[in-house]
C-alpha cells in the first residue's frame, strides 16, 4: 500500500478547520469555502451549487463506471450540555473533540483525503467527491440540487460514522402528523366528545400492530409516538388530540405503501410530512461489497437514515470511521486513530477495485 501519511495529516488538518467553523444546517457556506479552498489547492476544479461542493477525479474518461465519494458538511446544533467549545478543535488523550468531528466531519475529511489519494493515478473507475450540505434536516438543498449535475452515478460510498463497518441497507423515516378530533364541553358534566379518549385506541395501535414483512438484516417496520398535545384548560373536554408518529421502515414496503396501510387501520386523520426518505440497500453480492467483506470488514443493517435515503437511480454503501453512538452528543469526538484507520481501509477497499457501469 502507498505511504498514506500525507493524506492522513490532510484530513485531520482539514477536520479541525472544520470545527470551528459554524455549519448548522443551511448555514454550511464557510465549511463549504473550506471544502473548496482544500481541493483547489490540489489543482481540482471544483463546482459549487448552494452549500454543496464536488469535484471530478483528473484521470476520468467516457466509458468507465462513477463512483461518488460523499459525506455532510452540516453539524447538528450545540446543545447546552457540552462541557467544552464546540468550535475549538480540542487533542487530549487521542480524542479530537469537537461538533461534527464524528458526524460526520471525520468521513468527510477521510473521504476527501481518500479521493485525493487514489486520484493520484488513473482508476478502473471515475470518481466524483462531493461534500454535501442539509443532512441532519434532509433538507432539499442537500445532495438531491446536484445528483443531476454531477450526471450518472453507477455506485456510492455515503461517509457516515460506522465504526468502519459495512451498512448495506438502511431503514427509512416517514414522520406522520395525526389528529383525532372530538367535541369540545364541560368536563363536569361529561360534555362533548373526549378527542383523547379517541386517540388512545390509535396509540395503543401503532404500539402493538406488527406489519407483515420482515427484513432478514432490517427487522420489522417500527413505528413510535413521539409527540402528543392536547387541551386547553382543565375543565374543558379536548377537541383534538394531535400526535407524531416517527416510522421507520424496510426495504419490503415504500412509505408510500405504509402510510395507505396506516390510514386504512386508524380513525384519526392522519398526514406524511414527506414520502421521500425510503428504505435502501446493495446487493451482498456487489463487488464493493464483496471486496469489503474478503478485507474482513463486517455488513449489518442501519436503524438510522441518511443521505443514502434521497439518493436515487444507484446503490450505496454507507460506510465510514467514528461510532454513531456519539453522534449528536455533547462533548463529541472521534479517535485519531480511526480517521487514519479509515483512510487505510478506504484507500485498500477501493484501489484498483473493478466496477462496472
Amino acid at each position: 500500500m502507498k505511504n498514506l501519511e500525507i493524506y492522513k495529516a490532510l484530513a485531520i488538518e482539514t477536520l479541525k478547520g472544520l470545527i470551528t467553523i459554524q455549519s448548522y444546517s443551511k448555514e454550511e457556506y464557510l465549511a463549504a469555502d473550506l471544502m473548496e479552498k482544500v481541493l483547489k489547492s490540489y489543482q481540482y476544479e471544483t463546482h459549487r451549487k448552494g452549500n454543496n461542493v464536488w469535484a471530478f477525479g483528473k484521470h476520468n474518461a467516457e466509458g468507465k463506471a462513477l463512483l461518488l465519494l460523499n459525506s455532510h458538511l452540516d453539524t447538528v446544533n450545540a446543545s447546552a450540555s457540552w462541557t467544552k467549545d464546540p468550535f475549538e478543535p480540542l487533542v487530549e488523550d487521542g480524542k479530537l473533540y469537537g461538533l461534527g468531528s464524528n458526524d460526520a466531519g471525520g468521513c468527510l475529511c477521510s473521504l476527501m483525503a481518500t479521493f485525493i489519494a487514489l486520484d493520484e493515478m488513473e482508476q478502473p473507475y471515475n470518481l466524483v467527491f462531493a461534500a454535501s450540505a442539509e443532512e441532519e434536516i434532509s433538507g432539499k438543498n442537500g445532495f438531491e440540487l446536484i445528483q443531476d449535475e454531477i450526471g450518472k452515478i453507477d455506485i456510492g460510498i455515503v461517509g457516515e460514522p460506522t465504526l468502519m463497518q459495512m451498512a448495506i441497507a438502511e431503514k427509512g423515516l416517514m414522520v406522520l402528523d395525526v389528529e383525532a378530533k372530538g367535541k369540545s364541553g364541560h368536563a363536569a358534566r361529561g360534555e362533548g366528545v373526549n378527542a383523547i379518549e379517541k386517540a388512545m385506541k390509535d396509540l395503543q395501535w401503532f404500539q402493538t400492530y406488527k406489519f407483515d414483512k420482515e427484513s432478514d438484516i432490517l427487522g420489522s417496520v417500527k413505528m413510535t409516538v413521539t409527540q402528543i398535545a392536547a387541551g386547553s384548560q382543565h375543565n374543558v373536554v379536548p377537541d383534538s388530540c394531535r400526535f407524531v408518529v416517527d416510522v421507520r421502515s424496510n426495504e419490503h414496503y415504500s412509505n408510500q405503501e405504509l402510510f395507505e396501510l396506516i390510514n386504512q387501520q386508524i380513525e384519526s386523520d392522519v398526514k406524511a410530512r414527506s414520502f421521500r426518505m425510503n428504505s435502501s440497500c446493495i446487493d451482498l453480492k456487489h463487488p464493493l461489497v464483496q471486496a469489503g467483506i474478503k478485507m474482513g470488514r463486517s455488513y449489518y443493517g442501519s436503524p438510522t437514515t441518511s443521505d443514502q435515503a434521497i439518493m436515487k437511480g444507484f446503490p450505496t454503501l454507507k460506510f465510514g470511521p467514528g461510532d454513531s453512538a456519539r453522534s449528536h452528543t455533547a462533548d463529541e469526538f472521534i479517535y485519531l486513530s480511526e480517521i487514519e484507520e479509515g483512510i487505510e481501509i478506504y484507500y485498500q477497499l477501493l484501489n484498483g477495485l473493478e466496477i462496472q457501469g
